[in-house]
């Protein structure tokens, strides 16, 4: 955890985590839970809905730099893109892709194994193999390395 992160209320991450410069994750009006492997950038924000929306992430998920992940559930094997924004009460499926600066609007539903993009977020393509185990896998894998540069 960076010096500058801030991390409150009820959260809980599991293993190999990394929370970066200025991220904050507040679990203050609801829980938020992590699985393994998951970074949180730069700057990003990851909070939820007093009473009605937790936020749930699973395992190797990278939430890229000023990233929003407000009230909603990412599976696994997924990236957030920079400056994108995900809503109350989405579910981003496991092996899928949230564009840089997309705008993921309440309620929508990410299909696995698809990068959804724009402004609302759409679904742009399915994604290949190549692109979840050179791009989501290698990311989050990354960020394990990055974190062993700072303890």
């Amino acid at each position: 955890m960076a010096e500058t992160a801030v991390i409150v209320g009820d959260v809980v991450m599991g293993d190999q985590c990394s929370i970066w410069y200025n991220a904050v994750i507040r679990g203050d009006v609801h829980f938020i839970r992590m699985g393994n492997k998951v970074n949180i950038q730069d700057g990003a924000v990851v909070h939820c809905t007093y009473q009605k929306s937790p936020a749930t992430i699973g395992n190797n998920v990278s939430v890229g730099h000023n990233a929003i992940v407000h009230g909603c559930t990412i599976h696994d094997n997924v990236l957030v893109g920079m400056g994108a924004i995900v809503m109350d009460d989405c579910v981003v499926e496991s092996n899928s892709i949230v564009a840089a600066g997309a705008v993921v609007t309440e309620g929508t539903r990410v299909e696995a194994g698809t990068i959804y993009a724009g402004v609302p977020a759409r679904k742009l393509k399915d994604i290949s193999q190549e692109l979840i185990s050179g791009e989501i896998e290698r990311i989050a894998n990354n960020y394990i390395k990055y974190s062993g540069w700072y303890k």
